[in-house]
């Protein structure tokens, strides 16, 4: 448990302030323009969820938001993969703003909204995911106490933060306006099914009961296919 909520709240809004000015830099700096309306779109449909989403985890849910804020993996595989998978999409973020400085790429309208509206959809299958599972954590691990967690969309799917996030990866470039940075995004996807075999694997081995609960639930991510 948190032990001093108040640094806590402190540290909590801090980094979200953060990791909006310096999402913003990555966009706006490369763009050379505020105008870069798709920009603003995207992070007003990340970031306003984002924001009720964290107040609600640091009311409701502090230990899930601390696990969310581990970094350093354990397994020497995904150390590496994880490494390698925050520089392609450092330099994906960064392409988008390019695109539209140069004028690279012509994503009209009805795209980008619908890119938008995807981005969101994925973000609420995440935040339900939260809601369901406390021991969700950033990196692969499994805790003394932890439980396996078969409500909510778990009874359907066995990966359904994953199953969130993929259609977001997708969707980012796209709701920015640029083709050129799906070159950047879509092998990260690959990082995800690396992710969900190895997470299999690991609570196999070491989180009791999760072998029936695979048997039970047949699919990781999407029901009737896989």
């Amino acid at each position: 448990m948190i032990k001093n909520s108040k640094n806590f709240w402190v540290k909590g809004i801090s980094l979200l302030a953060l990791t909006v000015v310096v999402t913003g830099l990555l966009l706006f700096l490369p763009a050379g323009s505020f105008n870069y309306w798709q920009a603003w779109l995207f992070m007003g449909v990340l970031f306003i969820p984002f924001i009720f989403v964290v107040l609600y985890l640091i009311r409701n849910n502090p230990d899930l938001i601390e696990r969310r804020l581990r970094f350093k993996e354990k397994e020497a595989g995904e150390k590496t993969i994880i490494k390698l998978s925050q520089v392609v999409f450092f330099i994906g973020i960064l392409v988008p703003g390019f695109d539209y400085r140069f004028g690279w790429s012509h994503v009209p309208f009805w795209l980008v909204i619908a890119a938008d509206i995807v981005i969101f959809l994925g973000y609420m299958l995440i935040f339900l995911t939260f809601k369901e599972n406390s021991y969700a954590s950033r990196i692969v691990e499994v805790e003394k106490k932890q439980k396996i967690c078969t409500t909510g969309p778990y009874a359907i799917i066995r990966h359904p933060m994953y199953a969130g996030i993929i259609p977001m990866y997708i969707s980012v470039p796209l709701a920015l306006g640029s083709y050129y940075a799906l070159i950047f995004f879509v092998p990260t996807i690959g990082v995800v099914f690396y992710r969900i075999f190895d997470e299999e694997k690991i609570l196999s081995k070491n989180l009791k009961g999760y072998r029936e609960y695979m048997k039970k639930v047949k699919y990781r991510l999407i029901p009737g296919i896989w």
